[in-house]
């Protein structure tokens, strides 16, 4: 209990803490960028075969429906349209790096995910009914990472693969009418990154996209679940990586 309960401080928080984050890893990487090119900082480190570090991440998610033929039915003719919007939270993970030859990694990330997606039912008569559905995730990315040849400090590479997730707490009504979904998710990840090196780490900011393959529509039997025949995740998260 006390372990939920700081999760959901974190998470009530989560916006004072991403302003945090992002205005001190911005500071961080401006200052230490002044010397990127001075030296070749850790010149022996891509020799490593196994390297670990942490990750903090912000996040962008929505989520992709599809409608049933039941909303074109007389029961939903006053359901106008259901829009899902763009909400933001953020990660944390670690990671486990394994180096498979000098341009190929294989990368396993695992994280804790704060997510609070949101979906607005319109009606004929101008009423709104928004849904927002809050949850906290533990995911699991497996990844293969390409990389370029290294220049000085600095290395670009992409990575792809797959992300299963699995709920770790949410909050959920006891009514049932509400939009439900399921307790767990999976993903497909490609993006892409920057190795820049420092005398005492590694530091790797990176863009990634993830579109969900399964169908997370919970409940399809209760009167915000009959409309909707899917539902997909779209993600758009921004990493910070310190190795």
């Amino acid at each position: 209990m006390q372990v939920t309960h700081f999760w959901h401080k974190l998470y009530l928080h989560r916006h004072k803490i991403v302003f945090a984050l992002a205005l001190l890893v911005c500071t961080f990487t401006a200052e230490a960028q002044k010397n990127t090119w001075v030296q070749k900082n850790n010149p022996n480190y891509d020799n490593k075969k196994l390297t670990y570090g942490f990750l903090i991440a912000l996040h962008s998610a929505i989520y992709q429906v599809q409608y049933s033929d039941k909303f074109v039915t007389h029961p939903f003719d006053t359901v106008h349209s259901i829009n899902p919007s763009w909400t933001s939270g953020f990660s944390l993970g670690f990671i486990v790096n394994y180096r498979l030859t000098e341009y190929l990694d294989v990368r396993l990330t695992p994280q804790v995910a704060f997510y609070e997606q949101r979906v607005q039912y319109r009606y004929t008569d101008e009423r709104i009914d928004n849904q927002r559905i809050e949850s906290t995730m533990v995911e699991f990315p497996m990844l293969l990472k390409y990389k370029s040849e290294r220049r000085g400090n600095i290395r670009m590479y992409m990575v792809g693969g797959v992300k299963p997730a699995i709920e770790a707490s949410g909050k959920k009504s006891d009514s049932g009418e509400t939009l439900e979904v399921t307790n767990s998710n999976m993903s497909l990840e490609a993006g892409f990154g920057f190795d820049l090196y420092y005398p005492l780490f590694k530091f790797s900011p990176e863009l990634r996209f993830s579109r969900g393959i399964v169908n997370v529509l919970g409940n399809p039997n209760n009167v915000y679940g009959q409309p909707l025949h899917r539902m997909n995740t779209n993600t758009i998260t921004l990493y910070f990586m310190f190795q």
